[in-house]
């Protein structure tokens, strides 16, 4: 899996936020991230995989492997269901 092109990620007034930029988006849309979400972003900028990524959070944060594994789940279906992924 891997985000579509067009959107970037910023650190706005402490939030961190990505933004469209390009192509058929919808400009007037801004998605704010927790920490956790703008790391998963960052790691899904290449192609990736469920496995990956809960590796990436287990190396990163003090968390078991179960939690991790939600954790990404959760943000991998909403990045779906609202069109971000390729």
């Amino acid at each position: 899996m891997k985000l579509k092109k067009g959107f970037i990620l910023r650190k706005v007034g402490g939030q961190v936020v990505v933004l469209p930029i390009a192509g058929d988006l919808d400009m007037n849309t801004m998605i704010k991230l927790n920490d956790t979400g703008a790391f998963l972003w960052e790691h899904m900028q290449a192609e990736t995989d469920e496995d990956a990524l809960v590796a990436a959070l287990l190396a990163e944060y003090d968390v078991d492997e179960a939690t991790a594994r939600r954790s990404v789940q959760n943000f991998v279906r909403k990045l779906s269901d609202n069109g971000f992924l390729d």
